[in-house]
């Protein structure tokens, strides 16, 4: 499978994926019409499936318009997102299986961000829109802390620290300034901060990251680490050291930074 990064609106990325056996193509997250056609076009693929990781406008911007253009393509998401999302063909639930041509993925449901937060897996690529940034996570808009902790915490379980993680926005120098705040002594995080500015500043993207980078580097996948326990303890007086409560605290922290 090939991973073709597609930059949209201001700091958002849309993702064509393409069956190189097939010529068949499936879009993570229709962002923006004229991007995505115009890479589909010179690709010379057929678009026959449309994965929404949610439902938020800056991230289903261009679903109208592609299937207009592409008539009969399936559009899939989380089932509890049928009202919210329009054109649906396919709802889907955790652990479902999705396939275009020779390629198959399993679907999470990642509850936090939004209540019907989908993260998609094809093999060794992790599709996770706005539930795993790179450094960082969404903001809970619809769901409690609790249910993002849970969400991140089952969607990295078990996975190989070479599963590359692809995200919804252009935001990881800015959540790499928070690690540093939360975590000032992860020499990772300071190495990560000088990668990042070095890529952005060539015209390059953060994605894909991967999810060892992201275990070594993110502090919402770190609750369970003293350092990071530290800074939530000092700022917000935080008696709690279960990840939750220190999940919750970051959280907190970063909304305000």
């Amino acid at each position: 499978m090939k991973v073709e990064i597609i930059p949209c609106l201001f700091d958002n990325f849309s993702y064509l994926l393409v069956c190189e056996e097939s010529g068949k193509a499936a879009i993570v997250d229709p962002v923006e019409y004229y991007p995505l056609s115009r890479v589909i076009k010179r690709l010379g693929v057929e678009l026959t499936s449309i994965y929404c990781t949610h439902h938020h406008a800056d991230h289903i911007g261009g679903l109208d318009e592609l299937c207009q253009e592409f008539p009969g393509v399936d559009v899939a998401a989380f089932k509890g997102d049928a009202a919210r999302i329009p054109r649906l063909t396919t709802l889907l639930g955790d652990g479902d299986i999705v396939k275009f041509g020779s390629v198959q993925g399993r679907v999470k449901h990642t509850p936090g961000h939004t209540s019907g937060g989908m993260c998609f897996l094809f093999g060794g690529h992790l599709f996770t829109g706005d539930t795993l940034f790179g450094a960082g996570c969404g903001r809970l808009f619809e769901g409690t802390p609790e249910q993002m902790y849970n969400s991140l915490q089952s969607l990295t379980k078990g996975l190989d620290a070479g599963v590359k993680v692809y995200f919804g926005h252009e935001y990881t120098l800015a959540n790499l300034k928070f690690s540093q705040f939360i975590e000032p002594g992860n020499r990772g995080v300071i190495a990560r901060i000088a990668d990042a500015t070095t890529v952005l500043a060539g015209g390059g993207t953060t994605t894909p990251s991967t999810i060892g980078l992201e275990k070594q580097t993110n502090p919402f996948l770190r609750c369970d680490i003293e350092d990071v326990r530290q800074k939530p303890a000092e700022k917000l007086l935080l008696d709690a050291t279960d990840p939750v409560s220190v999940f919750t605290a970051v959280r907190r922290l970063k909304d305000s930074y």
